[in-house]
């Protein structure tokens, strides 16, 4: 069986879909929807028809992949479910959690795969921390922090709320990492601010900062700033429990105990699509399970969407809970 995937988009990832999937025997990219100049530009590369709109992949594909613009992720992948495809899709499924829950209800309806892109499980700094996470006891604190400073910000639809998404659910990663090993969360306050001329509809820097409050009782500090006004770029992980504190620089690791401080190997994170990219075609051919299931991302969309409400009325959100 020849598994035939169409693409939605036109960017760096559905290029690099694109490539991966055709290094697979057992899949076969049949075509790309998008802006024409671009999807026509992809078809040549890929010798495949190019469509400026995705209905068309829906009839001559098994599996589509959304890789367009965030806010245009559930349109897509809804239609394509009630199409009958199999899909795959970039997190975030959906800018709010409500429209997340549809999208999986309907795949469960259909009885067809929505699998959802989350690469940072299989990094090399998540699995030295789950790898080491049993020697620090029980942990009472965590943080993440990644800031990305953008001289001049660039004219793209990431600095494009309405496109993009708040912060912390276009970059649902960010909350997916911790929600992913910690859980259900009850509680949840943000922060968030943005700055340029051309607001609202184009940020030249936002930053936004949240405080979540696990069902286990484990604090959490979430931190995602990028823009003009960003100086200093930085990418960490902060871990600390009662035994010690696991502590993560870019690709750096140490563990800290009463022993002193050692460091940690840290894995590579490049080929990460490539894997996620195996994974789909063993799971449609063979049943062989995924590294993430749809639940566990749209647990970390309801904590997004939570923070975007707390941000927006400036009051703490409580979670009867995650589902």
């Amino acid at each position: 069986m020849t598994i035939k995937v169409g693409i939605v988009g036109t960017g760096f990832v559905a290029n690099l879909r694109g490539d991966l999937f055709s290094q697979f025997p057992e899949a076969k990219v049949v075509g790309f929807a998008g802006p024409l100049h671009r999807s026509e530009a992809l078809g040549q590369k890929f010798n495949c028809p190019a469509f400026s709109e995705p209905e068309k992949l829906y009839e001559i594909a098994d599996l589509i992949v959304v890789a367009n613009t965030n806010n245009d992720h559930s349109r897509v992948a809804q239609m394509a479910l009630e199409a009958g495809n199999h899909v795959v899709v970039e997190y975030p499924p959906a800018l709010t959690y409500a429209e997340g829950l549809q999208l999986w209800q309907l795949a469960q309806a259909q009885q067809k795969l929505l699998h959802i892109e989350h690469i940072e499980l299989l990094g090399g700094v998540h699995q030295a921390m789950l790898q080491h996470l049993d020697k620090i006891g029980t942990v009472h604190f965590v943080r993440y922090v990644t800031k990305s400073p953008q001289r001049p910000a660039p004219d793209k639809w990431t600095y494009y709320p309405n496109r993009y998404g708040f912060p912390l659910v276009g970059a649902l990663s960010r909350i997916h990492r911790l929600t992913a090993v910690w859980g259900a969360v009850k509680q949840v306050s943000c922060q968030v601010s943005y700055s340029g001329s051309h607001l609202p509809q184009r940020y030249s820097s936002c930053y936004c900062d949240a405080q979540l409050i696990f069902a286990n009782g484990t604090i959490g500090h979430i931190h995602y700033s990028k823009g003009e006004y960003c100086w200093q770029s930085e990418r960490s992980l902060e871990i600390q429990g009662e035994s010690g504190g696991l502590f993560f620089s870019n690709d750096r690791g140490k563990l800290i105990n009463h022993a002193g401080e050692t460091a940690l190997e840290v894995g590579s994170s490049r080929g990460l699509f490539a894997i996620d990219t195996q994974q789909v075609i063993e799971y449609l051919l063979e049943g062989k399970p995924l590294y993430v299931q749809p639940q566990s991302s749209l647990t970390a969309l309801q904590v997004a969407d939570a923070a975007r409400l707390a941000a927006t009325a400036h009051k703490i959100i409580d979670l009867e809970g995650n589902s």
